[in-house]
Parts: structure tokens; C-alpha cells; sequence
């Protein structure tokens, strides 16, 4: 039940904001909003506000929102108030705002966990693995690590990429022990693996795992904006290049991709982490949400932009039976995509296996 309602919560917040950003565009733009829903599928209440109709509806996943003349097909009445009466410009706002307020979210959401505490793991060794080197040089559970090479390091995070990155000599770790100082030194094992693009790459491991000791690193107000916006920019980097190496063959796509399924199991277990840690996978789905949305495919807001940058390109929009045809095409993928995605995320988290029990049961 708490997975069920933090997935619900999480999904909603974001395609509501979404469609917020849309829903703001156009009043801006002096475009008519017929209707603004919270979920999809049959109405359940209704108030009207203006031209605007504000709905519940029966499937609380997410909202949608109806502009007046927003539909090809039908006839216009070449009013300012229609969607596709509006200049281009107009029309690119309209539909760049979606996106860009999950980004605003997402930097936001960043921004305040740096300001507040962000949950970090400390230097204490948690484990060790058999026959490492931290073992045989005499490293024991519970031992905190101060710094690599005379580098003092805090966290855990740092001090790994240091570690990982000192493959050619030995090494020299200052540690605290009971209290007291201490130096060991080691040589650390070198292992040939891949990144998370595919690539392969040699990194140094000494076979430590860390504890559950977790402080909370908070950051002054400016400060907090620049990691925020740094981390922003790096999700959005590793997004487009794992993106890129996928369509090239570098990363597997089964392995790489998750769904509303493997969004619920992620939620469930950030939900019960705490508060903390579900805001955090919140703006990272909003930021994924915002890139997601900016690929050029029909029906996606990148689709529709594309749309929009061939007819300035061309002085006029694509014929309704041309934009129907990618339409079809880019449903057909996206549907395709979908059983793909829902396939693999049954097969990955178990739940075939997990339903077949209870039915034997």
C-alpha cells in the first residue's frame, strides 16, 4: 500500500506539473484551456472557471489538458484564443514549457536537499571482502578512513573515486581506529570492467563495502543552487549519452530501460528509506520526464517541435495527411516501446514468477 501511494503521488505531481506548465503558456498566450484534469479517463467532479473546465477523473495517473483548436482535423475558426491560430513562436512556448517546468522542478527539488541535508555515507567500512587487500593488510570493519595518499577524504563517494582512479602503485590509507590513527599500506587489485556506457575502463579496488553510517550534508543558500544545477546537468548528460549509446549498440537496452512497473518497485523502496529519499528520486524522474518529452517523436512534445521547426523551414506546416502518417508511425513505436518495456520489467523485478505462487497457493 505505501509503494501504491508513493507511486501514485509521485507519478501525479509530476504530469501535473507538466501540464501545468502547459495550462500557463497558453493563459499567457491568450489560448483558451477547455480543460484541465487531474487523471485521466471518465470525469468523476467538475467545477468551470472561465472558459476553463477543471476535472477529477476516475485513473489518478497524472492529468491532461484540452486546448481550444488544437486538433488538425478539425476546422478552425482562425480566432487568436485557438491553439493553431497562434504564431509559432507562440505555439513553441506553449509546448517547451511542460518540459521545461519538470526541469525548473527537478533543479528545485536538487537544490533544496542540498540546502537541508542530503543523506550522504561516511568513510566507515561496512565489510570486506575475502582475499582483498584491505583484509590481508589488516583493515578491520568499523575502521573510518581519513584519506587516501595523504588526500583527506569525508565521504564515501569521494573516496572510492580516488581509490578506483590510483591503479598503477601502492597506496597509503590513513585511517581512525577506536580513535587513534593509523596508516596502512597496500597495493590495490586492478580489475578490467565496464562503465555504465559500455566502455571498458581498468579501476583499483582494495575490497571494502561501507557501513550504514549516513550523515546529512547541508550546503548554504547559493551554494545549493550551484550543486543543484551541477547535478542537473550531469543527469542530463549521462541521460543523452546512455540515449546515444543504446541507439548505437553500446548499452543494452533491456538492462538500461524501466517502466511504470520498475518505477513502482523504486518508489516503494525510496518510500520506505524516508521522506528524504523519495524527494530525491522525484526530481530525477522529473528531469528524466523533461528529457524524455524533448526527444523527436510524434505525439511527444519534441515531436510536436520538430513539427513546428519544419514549418518555419518550409513556410507551412506539413499536410494533415503527412502529419498523421509520422503520427501513426511514432504511436505504433511508442506502443511497441510500451509492451517492451512492461515485458521486461515483469521478467527483471520477478512478479511472472511472483504471480504464477500465489495462483499455486
Amino acid at each position: 500500500m505505501l509503494s501504491l501511494i508513493s507511486f501514485l503521488a509521485v507519478l501525479s505531481i509530476l504530469v501535473l506539473v507538466h501540464e501545468f506548465g502547459h495550462f500557463i503558456a497558453a493563459k499567457r498566450a491568450g489560448v483558451r484551456v477547455e480543460k484541465f484534469s487531474f487523471g485521466f479517463g471518465p470525469k468523476l467532479v467538475g467545477i468551470k472557471r472561465g472558459d476553463t473546465e477543471y476535472l477529477i477523473s476516475l485513473i489518478p495517473l497524472g492529468g491532461y489538458i484540452k486546448m481550444a483548436g488544437d486538433d488538425p482535423s478539425e476546422e478552425l475558426k482562425h480566432e487568436p484564443w485557438e491553439f493553431l491560430s497562434q504564431g509559432i513562436l507562440n505555439r513553441f512556448n506553449i509546448i517547451f514549457a511542460g518540459p521545461a517546468l519538470n526541469y525548473i522542478l527537478a533543479f528545485l527539488i536538487f537544490s533544496v536537499i542540498f540546502m537541508f541535508g542530503s543523506p550522504t555515507m561516511t568513510t566507515e567500512v561496512g565489510g570486506l571482502l575475502k582475499d582483498y587487500p584491505a583484509q590481508k593488510s589488516g583493515i578491520l570493519v568499523g575502521d573510518r578512513i581519513k584519506a587516501v595518499d595523504g588526500v583527506r577524504v569525508k565521504y564515501w563517494e569521494d573516496m572510492t573515486e580516488m581509490i578506483h582512479n590510483h591503479a598503477k602503485a601502492r597506496m597509503v590509507l590513513s585511517l581512525e581506529r577506536a580513535g587513534k590513527p593509523l596508516d596502512i599500506e597496500l597495493d590495490p587489485v586492478v580489475r578490467e570492467t565496464k562503465d555504465i556506457f559500455g566502455r571498458h575502463s581498468r579501476i583499483a579496488l582494495v575490497g571494502i563495502s561501507p557501513s550504514q553510517s549516513i550523515e546529512s550534508v547541508r550546503y548554504g543558500f547559493l551554494e545549493s543552487l550551484w550543486m543543484g544545477g551541477r547535478k542537473l546537468i550531469q543527469l542530463t548528460s549521462i541521460t543523452y549519452k546512455a540515449l546515444w549509446s543504446m541507439i548505437i549498440g553500446q548499452l543494452s537496452v533491456k538492462e538500461s530501460m524501466t517502466g511504470p512497473i520498475g518505477i513502482f518497485m523504486i518508489t516503494g523502496q525510496a518510500a520506505k528509506l524516508g521522506f528524504i529519499y523519495i524527494f530525491h528520486l522525484m526530481g530525477i524522474l522529473s528531469a528524466s520526464l523533461a528529457i524524455f518529452n524533448l526527444l523527436p517523436l510524434p505525439i511527444l512534445d519534441g515531436g510536436h517541435i520538430l513539427f513546428l521547426l519544419l514549418e518555419k523551414l518550409r513556410g507551412k506546416p506539413l499536410s494533415l495527411k503527412a502529419q498523421e502518417a509520422v503520427a501513426n508511425v511514432g504511436i505504433t513505436f511508442l506502443i511497441l516501446l510500451t509492451v517492451f518495456i512492461f515485458y521486461n520489467d515483469i521478467m527483471k523485478f520477478g512478479i511472472a514468477d511472483k504471480v504464477s505462487g500465489l495462483f499455486k497457493k
